[in-house]
């Protein structure tokens, strides 16, 4: 008897330890409680679940970003048809470039320099299609070098000298 009841004596307390204790309602008289249960008691916070398509929708750089990709794909895709250079790679290029110039774009610091956005605009529009068509290294620094004198243009054009 004395070994049953030292070997279901843990059990006993775990099973004490664990029964939930007198609500804080029990402690109050009538004219407390019917205050207390008329109180207005918020809704717990639950955190909704956000999707990667609401993440890239709401985000402003990622959504510029991937705009940019999307533009830059398809530029890319085409530049490399037409040069024989490859739709792929053209189009891996193109994404690249056209997420990096969709960062510039969206930056702070570049709203406050218009010319200086779109000067770094060109070059990277103008690098972005000389990786993707040009066989040399050469043309492909060539090829962003017109397209930040374009950048130079359009911003001068656009925001006056």
């Amino acid at each position: 008897m004395n070994i049953i009841i030292r070997k279901a004596a843990p059990v006993i307390l775990s099973m004490l330890c664990s029964l939930p204790t007198l609500p804080a309602a029990l402690a109050i008289d009538d004219r407390q409680q019917s205050s207390y249960q008329h109180s207005y008691q918020p809704p717990a916070y639950q955190p909704q679940p956000i999707s990667f398509h609401d993440y890239i929708a709401t985000h402003p750089k990622m959504r510029s970003a991937t705009i940019g990709a999307g533009v830059g794909t398809a530029a890319g895709a085409v530049t490399g048809l037409l040069t024989g250079r490859g739709v792929l790679r053209g189009a891996v290029i193109g994404a690249g470039a056209g997420a990096g110039t969709g960062l510039l774009r969206s930056s702070a610091t570049m709203q406050r320099h218009p010319i200086v956005k779109n000067i770094a605009t060109g070059t990277m529009v103008g690098l972005g299609l000389g990786l993707a068509g040009s066989r040399m290294p050469g043309s492909t620094v060539r090829t962003a070098g017109v397209g930040a004198a374009t950048g130079l243009a359009t911003g001068l054009l656009i925001h006056g000298i």
